[in-house]
């Protein structure tokens, strides 16, 4: 086997070893554990590579499995999916972390999502990267109905709303990758290989209106899993529900899929597309309504739960103004967001779980003064909020000012166009974060202490997950030649 077929092996295997009676959660953090050194070793193996061809790929494996259509199980990566396959790693650690005196199915689930992800990610058939994201839903909706934090009632609507929203968008999704396929297989033999797909799209590229058409059932369809707008209301009342480590798994890491499938296959395959004129107005519209309606939301939440499922669903729209851009500059940084957005959302779900079992309560009016007797709490928590809000030396800021500055190009003489204006107008959100963001942490930390509520630090062993989100952010926020070195070839 390849390392990268052993990558996303491992959680799988160890989630059948939990299931039929290994000790849970000695086998999920080993081999989770063990996957993140594996993460980590791909990584700087591939930085040293040379000569790699125009796709930037290495560590490339197929196992056929059908002639016709041609279907294999190909694997390959690049910058770009090692990037999405380490903050994959991280989290899943942090939050299997999470899991005590839990059932066993919660092992199994995080396992389940986590190497879905990575499936997703590191695959190089367009079959396959569908097929492993849907796998990775599966036992997301589950553990929202069964253990999601609210009523039984609430907590079935909400996972029912978010079944029929992302099964709806997938079934666009695998409209617009059949046409695809289609389109660019050539000939009377379909292949789903992605590869041989970049080469047909490159050697005979389809009409701009056709691409345009295509691009937009692609976007509805990757759009929806990721929250959108307006096929967005699906996700703030799922991760508020969800159980910490799902919560943290599929806002840090999941909701990345449509993202990164927008750049790995509909950017390439049709990069035209998203240049025509009414599709660049449509997503300009709607990235606005994530960034600029969603960000008033968040304002006006008054629980730190949904304060943060608003936030992750804001910040996506920075990364889609990297897509209506498309320049290489925004689209590096948009791949630097998706890590520092899944970091940074993934520790403040974990420290948001912590303070609800400790606490009973996230209400902003019932909260204060934290910071006299849980300090490490405290600071742990600063560095995912100041992350959020783009402060200097932490990694959403590289990612953020690469975004605006990949997007405002192209000037002349006759003015602004309308993505011009769009990142001006985007540019408020990040006022707004910094509005919504600086009130939770002074409702919470700062003040007088609330009545009756007393909050004690974490122990340094429940720590350990929080401190490596956080040295990430941090590492990763001063060097960002560290994720863009992986970046080798043009996105």
């Amino acid at each position: 086997m390849s390392v990268l077929e052993i990558i996303i092996a491992l959680p799988l295997l160890a989630a059948l070893a939990v299931w039929l009676g290994a000790p849970a959660r000695a086998a999920s953090l080993g081999a989770t554990f063990i996957n993140l050194i594996l993460v980590l070793f791909t990584a700087v193996s591939y930085m040293g590579k040379t000569g790699l061809d125009k796709s930037g790929l290495a560590f490339t494996s197929s196992r056929p499995i059908l002639d016709n259509p041609s279907l294999s199980f190909a694997v390959g990566a690049d910058g770009m999916a090692l990037i999405l396959a380490l903050l994959t790693t991280l989290v899943m650690l942090a939050a299997l972390w999470q899991i005590e005196d839990r059932p066993t199915i919660f092992y199994v689930s995080s396992l389940l999502i986590g190497g879905g992800a990575l499936g997703a990610f590191l695959t190089t058939d367009v079959f396959f990267i569908y097929a492993f994201h849907e796998l990775a839903l599966i036992p997301t909706f589950l553990m929202i109905a069964l253990h999601g934090r609210a009523e039984p009632a609430q907590r079935k609507a909400v996972a029912w709303k978010a079944t029929i929203y992302l099964g709806a968008g997938s079934l666009v999704l695998l409209a617009g990758l059949a046409w695809l396929v289609l389109e660019f297989s050539g000939g009377s033999k379909l292949t789903f290989d992605l590869i041989a797909l970049r080469n047909q799209a490159a050697q005979a590229p389809l009409p701009d209106a056709k691409q345009a058409q295509i691009f937009f059932v692609l976007l509805l369809g990757f759009g929806s899993l990721v929250s959108l707008f307006p096929f967005h209301s699906w996700a703030a009342p799922a991760y508020a529900t969800a159980p910490t480590p799902v919560a943290m798994l599929h806002s840090g890491v999941l909701k990345k899929f449509g993202l990164y499938g927008l750049i790995r296959i509909a950017l390439p395959l049709l990069p035209h597309g998203v240049h025509v004129e009414w599709v660049q107005n449509a997503l300009l519209l709607m990235l606005l309504g994530n960034i600029l309606v969603m960000g008033l939301v968040t304002i006006h939440a008054s629980r730190l739960d949904d304060t943060l499922a608003n936030s992750s669903v804001m910040h996506m729209g920075y990364i889609f103004l990297a897509i209506a851009a498309g320049s290489e500059i925004a689209l590096k940084g948009a791949v630097i967001l998706m890590f520092a957005h899944g970091i940074s959302i993934a520790l403040l779900f974990g420290l948001c779980g912590r303070m609800r079992n400790q606490l009973g309560t996230l209400e902003y009016n019932k909260l204060g003064g934290l910071a006299n007797h849980a300090p490490s709490f405290t600071v742990l928590f600063a560095f995912g909020a100041f992350a959020s809000i783009g402060l200097p030396g932490l990694t959403n800021f590289a990612g953020e000012v690469m975004v605006f500055l990949g997007s405002f190009t192209d000037l002349n003489p006759a003015g602004l166009t309308n993505l011009h204006w769009t990142v001006i107008l985007a540019l408020w959100g990040v006022v707004m974060s910094a509005v919504y963001m600086l009130r939770a942490y002074r409702s919470i930390f700062h003040g007088s202490p609330a009545t009756g509520l007393f909050m004690i630090d974490p122990a340094l062993s429940q720590r350990v997950p929080f401190i490596l989100l956080a040295t990430t952010l941090l590492v990763t926020g001063c060097c960002p030649w560290l994720l863009l070195n992986l970046m080798k070839s043009a996105l």
